[in-house]
């Protein structure tokens, strides 16, 4: 018997905000194997501010999906048939496997998780792409020292949630920008944040000259738009503002108007660095065994949104994730349980 995939594919390239019409639901027959390759059985896959930056054809740190094709993302799953020595069934794997519940790929394209330390989704969120992009984002673009005062947008979210908490791990102050009082609630009272801005609630360049009188060291963007100008008129001297994302402006049909204080950076002599995670592909053992022992250990938790539907609620989860209707990593659940 053949078995079909069901897959999302880019039907048209989206303006401004990706709706019902950029996506088409396909299913496809699954050929034999080949030699050297494995089948595998997607569970979930993570819903990644970076997807709308993906569908854009533009010049990026990696090509965009081209209309026809699945949609990128970052899965784990469990390997269903094998014509490898190199991986056997059972085996739990992720790599990026696109918005589908079955892939063929080479074995050089996965990588083996062990589900004793964290179940499938939090290899998604901690131990995936946001907790590296957290970690190297913070340590060797941020450059922590202990004692520092850091501040990071969409607080609430995979990749600000795990900022802040490694930032208190290591000393350091920490304040988080959220929408609302729930999330900013969340981030004192269960992560440990110092103090929260609700920036749907509140004037953020005056809550922030309040909570850091004299200034700030760390601001880790991952909005953009009128926050980063309300962080950068916050600065120390010799701050660093870490560039990971704009969300704010994703979804935008003209280019949003630069940073009017980014003369702050002069003032104060501080650096703003952009950065992107792939470029620390051969450091990830070294931050996922520090996330695993923090988890252990209680300095860090994870938390995860496990969004349903299957393949085909795909765009109403991505709609999720630019609604700010989640609260930690957002995941698509695309089999309940493994094959």
């Amino acid at each position: 018997m053949t078995r079909t995939s069901q897959e999302v594919r880019l039907l048209n390239r989206p303006i401004g905000r990706p709706d019902s019409s950029t996506w088409e639901i396909t299913e496809s027959a699954i050929p034999p194997l080949g030699d050297g390759q494995v089948l595998i059985g997607v569970q979930h896959v993570s819903i990644d501010p970076a997807m709308r930056g993906w569908l854009n054809d533009v010049r990026s740190y990696v090509p965009p999906v081209q209309v026809g094709e699945v949609m990128r993302a970052q899965g784990v799953g469990t390997v269903l048939e094998s014509r490898t020595d190199d991986l056997g069934v059972g085996e739990s794997v992720t790599g990026m496997f696109g918005v589908t519940d079955l892939a063929v790929t080479d074995p050089s394209t996965v990588t083996r998780i062990d589900t004793s330390i964290a179940d499938g989704p939090t290899w998604l969120g901690a131990l995936g792409m946001p907790g590296m992009t957290a970690y190297f984002g913070l340590l060797d673009v941020g450059r922590l020292t202990p004692g520092d005062t850091v501040v990071v947008s969409a607080a609430a979210g995979a990749v600000g949630s795990m900022v802040g908490q490694i930032a208190k791990a290591h000393g350091a102050r920490t304040i988080g920008i959220a929408g609302g009082p729930e999330k900013c609630a969340w981030l004192v009272d269960e992560l440990g944040f110092d103090a929260a801005v609700d920036y749907k609630n509140e004037r953020v360049l005056a809550s922030l000259r309040k909570l850091a009188p004299e200034g700030v060291d760390i601001y880790f963007d991952n909005v953009g738009g009128e926050t980063l100008d309300a962080a950068l008129a916050n600065l120390r001297r010799g701050a660093r503002v870490v560039v990971c994302g704009a969300i704010s402006t994703y979804n935008e049909t003209s280019l949003p108007p630069g940073p009017s204080r980014y003369m702050s950076l002069l003032v104060f002599r501080a650096s703003m660095t952009g950065f992107v995670v792939f470029d620390y592909e051969d450091r990830y053992d070294e931050a996922q065994r520090a996330i695993a022992t923090w988890l252990e250990e209680g300095a860090v938790s994870a938390r995860t949104h496990v969004a349903e539907g299957g393949v085909a609620g795909f765009p109403q989860a991505l709609d999720m994730l630019f609604d700010g209707r989640n609260t930690g990593k957002l995941v698509l659940e695309i089999a309940r349980r493994p094959y």
